[in-house]
């Protein structure tokens, strides 16, 4: 409930500092920058680095990939069908493929599941969304901005990503173990991530931008809160066969609203900020309906 609060409280933070003209208007960028090159990062590096893999692990990191596939298929076609501009399909592809597995997935599943599910949480988060981020979600960035990169282009941006960086070196270092400074200066470092992204995400909402996006945004949440989940849960129970409480987490995972960090990306890549914007703070608004939706179907699973 303490991190709901915060998360409430930056957000809102965010849309009274804007609406009182306090901040500058370069002050989303800024804070983006240190996310993307800081918070981010730290976290990669403290987390990964003692993360162990047991149990249903590869139907719990592969819920991601499959997520983020679904997404761009799907956003591909409806972009073809009302004939949308290529920034606005990769927005929608990356904040309607990747879900906030971490800084409201965590907190909801020791809300619904209790402290032992998050270990489910943190291999969903890690092994999936971030992954899938760091490679799919930065080449569809490069393939959706303006210039159309070319192959090399995109694998160095993969390559370069601050994040994808930190998890290379995470992995490298796992058989060794942190001093415990260090691991205190990454644990606050990290703990920056979700007051700046939600402060950014206030900062730049303006309610006026739904009245041009509302179809588009609501195209969006449809998917990503009701269509994506339902899928994977379909394949994983009644096809294949999987149950207990880590594919329930799994599941509950699959229906956490749009990434902000998606959207952050999506704004550095100048694809339809407005709209990736409204997709963040819609979806954490009707999200927390929608999850409890969710967790009411997957209880017998």
């Amino acid at each position: 409930m303490n991190n709901l609060i915060l998360l409430a409280t930056c957000f809102a933070a965010g849309i009274l500092l804007r609406r009182a003209g306090r901040m500058p208007e370069h002050a989303p960028a800024a804070l983006n920058s240190f996310i993307i090159h800081v918070s981010l990062p730290a976290l990669t590096l403290l987390y990964i680095h003692d993360l162990r893999l047991s149990g249903d692990v590869a139907f719990i990191a592969a819920m991601a990939w499959i997520h983020f596939g679904l997404a761009a298929g799907f956003f591909w076609a409806v972009g073809k069908w009302l004939v949308l501009p290529r920034p606005t399909i990769g927005a929608l592809m990356l904040t309607g493929g990747l879900g906030n597995t971490s800084f409201l997935g965590l907190p909801m599943i020791e809300a619904y599941y209790g402290k032992e599910a998050i270990v489910t949480g943190l291999v969903a988060d890690q092994l999936g969304s971030f992954l899938v981020l760091s490679i799919l979600g930065i080449t569809v960035a490069g393939l959706y901005s303006s210039g159309a990169p070319s192959a090399r282009t995109i694998l160095r941006r993969i390559v370069l990503f601050p994040p994808f960086i930190a998890l290379v070196i995470a992995l490298a270092l796992m058989p060794a173990a942190y001093p415990e400074w260090f691991t205190l200066l990454l644990k606050r470092l990290g703990d920056t991530l979700a007051p700046l992204a939600l402060l950014s995400v206030g900062l730049q909402l303006k309610l006026g931008h739904i009245a041009g996006n509302g179809r588009n945004l609501s195209i969006g949440l449809l998917f990503k809160l009701l269509l994506a989940p339902l899928a994977i849960f379909l394949l994983y129970v009644p096809l294949l066969g999987a149950s207990g409480q880590a594919i329930q987490v799994t599941l509950f995972e699959a229906a956490m609203p749009p990434m902000i960090t998606a959207a952050i990306v999506a704004a550095e890549h100048d694809l339809d900020p407005p709209l990736a914007t409204l997709m963040v703070a819609a979806g954490l608004v009707l999200s927390f309906f929608t999850l409890a939706g969710w967790w009411w179907v997957m209880r017998g699973v």
